[in-house]
């Protein structure tokens, strides 16, 4: 395929590239993602498209008529969504096409490019946001296979290596963090915000480390009043979470919100009514959770999602060769995967190439029977039929199989074939017909 063909393309950033401040400003928010995934179709040279928004991750899958131009449409479009205000971005987002923006998402959907590697809820994250762009209409054929194939290479590597041996999350990280604050955890209070995927992880992990006060709140009071049965605690209405801080010791904080649940107003209030003990919150949220001057004031320590990357790294010794393994995995099945791609370009191509060359037999043919070849019977006609059509077969034999064979990334075999034999010339008489 050339620079011009249709190619598969991944434009976004990550924890690795973008700082949370950066990430939070490009995050969609799942309520209102059909009207960005219609509009990310809309642009002219993207014919499908999937959107991935995470704490960790900002993404858009497409599939693009044009490389280049996809590249740059994309780009723009994630720059200048309403409330980005970042100059650097360009340098921040990263660029895959072809078998390396395959590989990427394989290595997404198998927690191999995750923070915490290993990590069960990226595969769940990567089947929702593929579900919702499915429902407004923007997945077509290609990415259609793509994730669900994603979706097996995810499993595979799950089955195939160790990594999933001991189990973490990004909630077992914060929760490893908290207890590197305090050296008994289970004497402490926490309050949960949010009881979605990750609150539950995050309540399960200190259930598990001995923590016995703990609160939990979510805009849904019915979710709080579930996940709080479950575990023994205490469940707090959302509009009333506020006059609770100051029983927390550990506040940890996971929903989707536009604003700052806890602002530097209301850390300041809950330290003078905790006479200033100190109180440590983790922000897991995207757009941040809780308003990062509140690490100005004495006493309050402010930790966002970023900071959890050292223990992440920590959490990963031991299971790196599992990880390599992984990568062996993913590999196998770009390759799988790729050569499937690369066909539906080739075809085309081999069907043109097949076309003109019967064209040309029959051209051939056709003049001789009406000129020296006239006089022959219909089963001498029948046998000059087979024997060129037989001969074409043969000589094409060769080609046609290496075309299927040929990486997409050689586009010079591809285009010279389609140019050698003028594949895109309108079909018409043979030069030197009458």
């Amino acid at each position: 395929m050339s620079e011009t063909g249709r190619q598969i393309l991944v434009v976004g950033l990550n924890h690795r590239t973008a700082p949370v401040e950066v990430r939070e400003q490009l995050a969609f928010s799942p309520k209102l993602l059909n009207g960005s995934l219609h509009e990310l179709v809309t642009l002219p040279s993207v014919d499908e498209g999937v959107i991935l928004s995470t704490c960790n991750r900002v993404e858009v899958v497409a599939v693009a008529r044009d490389g280049r131009t996809g590249f740059d449409e994309i780009g723009d479009f994630l720059r200048k969504r309403p409330g980005v205000r970042i100059d650097s971005t360009e340098d921040q987002l990263y660029h895959h096409a072809r078998k390396s923006a395959v590989r990427h998402i394989f290595r997404v959907a198998s927690s191999l490019d995750s923070m915490v590697v290993g990590e069960p809820q990226i595969l769940g994250q990567l089947k929702e946001y593929y579900a919702i762009a499915q429902q407004a209409g923007t997945v077509g054929s290609i990415l259609h296979r793509l994730f669900h194939r994603s979706f097996s290479v995810a499993k595979r590597v799950r089955q195939g290596t160790g990594i999933a041996n001991r189990p973490v999350s990004v909630g077992s990280v914060a929760v490893d963090l908290a207890k590197r604050i305090f050296d008994r955890l289970e004497e402490k209070t926490v309050m949960v915000i949010g009881s979605g995927v990750m609150g539950e992880s995050l309540v399960r992990h200190l259930v598990e480390n001995g923590v016995r006060g703990l609160m939990i709140t979510n805009r849904t009071f019915e979710k709080a009043v579930e996940l709080a049965d479950r575990f023994e605690a205490s469940p707090i209405r959302f509009e009333d979470h506020a006059r609770y801080l100051r029983l927390a010791d550990v506040v940890i904080g996971s929903v989707e919100s536009e604003e700052a649940l806890i602002t530097r107003e209301t850390a300041a209030e809950v330290l003078r009514e905790r006479k200033q003990d100190n109180m440590f919150l983790i922000d897991l949220g995207v757009p941040r959770n809780f308003d990062p001057l509140i690490n100005g004031l004495d006493n309050v320590y402010l930790y966002h999602i970023d900071d959890l990357t050292g223990v992440a790294r920590e959490n990963l010794k031991g299971r790196e060769s599992e990880a390599d393994k992984g990568e062996l995995i993913v590999d196998q099945e770009v390759e799988t995967f790729y050569r499937w791609f690369a066909s539906l370009d080739q075809v085309p191509t081999i069907v043109a190439l097949k076309r003109r060359f019967e064209e040309i037999r029959e051209g051939e043919l056709r003049k001789s029977l009406e000129s020296n070849l006239k006089d022959v019977s219909e089963r001498e006609r029948k046998a000059i039929e087979d024997l060129t059509a037989a001969m074409i077969n043969k000589i094409l034999h060769g080609p046609l199989t290496r075309l299927k064979e040929r990486p997409d990334e050689d586009a010079a075999y591809h285009d010279t074939v389609r140019a050698l034999f003028d594949l895109d010339k309108e079909p018409g008489p043979e030069r030197g017909d009458p």
